[in-house]
């Protein structure tokens, strides 16, 4: 069985939401996770920076990336490595149901 079918998964916004803002913070059990709406896709990281600890729900997305408000580092929404960084940002595994964000409650690993 892979991690992602034993994943615990966790229902969060519903897309529409999603699409008007384009990023938002949840809670997934306890951790606080970054969804940003990419062009038609979800994608989820954990919302505290590996840098500097600020919130990446507050960045922007910028040519694809997600772009952290406190030092500028951008992410690859996909994978979570950083650009021109040694550091990654864990990433959730995201599913739409019924419209609805469902995302796994603990990161790639």
């Amino acid at each position: 069985m892979s991690d992602t079918e034993t994943q615990y998964w966790v229902a969060t916004v519903p897309l529409a939401d999603l699409k008007r803002r384009k990023k938002t913070r949840v809670e997934v059990g306890a951790r606080a996770v970054a969804l940003f709406l990419v062009g038609d896709r979800v994608f989820a990281l954990d919302d505290v920076c590996v840098h500097k600890g600020r919130s990446l729900s507050r960045g922007v997305i910028w040519q694809g990336k997600v772009v952290c408000p406190g030092h500028q580092w951008t992410f690859d929404p996909e994978t979570g490595e950083a650009e021109d960084q040694d550091d990654c940002q864990p990433v959730h595994d995201v599913r739409v149901i019924d419209g609805v964000v469902h995302v796994t409650a603990f990161p790639r690993g």
